[in-house]
């Protein structure tokens, strides 16, 4: 059987998504998905994202990503490929 290829993306997220349930509500999906990696705020007000996974999870993920929580609201997305890091979990870091 052939193994799935994983992929890296950094997704930079613009909006109101600070201070609205993002990060928590984006760690639940991400592990709901099976996807590995973390979310961050950032200093500038942008929610900073690094995920692993397959193509067709990190599909999904972004899907779910351009329409955010239930509180929040997104702009815009900027998404860039990376290198694998292989996390382990997603997590929320501070």
């Amino acid at each position: 059987m052939p193994q799935i290829k994983k992929k890296h993306i950094n997704i930079t997220v613009t909006g109101n998504v600070q201070g609205v349930g993002f990060r928590f509500s984006t760690r639940s999906m991400a592990r709901s998905l099976g996807i590995r990696g973390f979310v961050k705020n950032m200093y500038n007000g942008d929610v900073y994202i690094e995920a692993e996974g397959s193509e067709v999870q990190l599909r999904h993920f972004l899907e779910w990503c351009h329409k955010g929580s239930t509180y929040s609201r997104v702009y815009h997305i900027v998404v860039e490929e990376g290198e694998l890091k292989n996390f382990t979990d997603f997590e929320i870091s501070f």
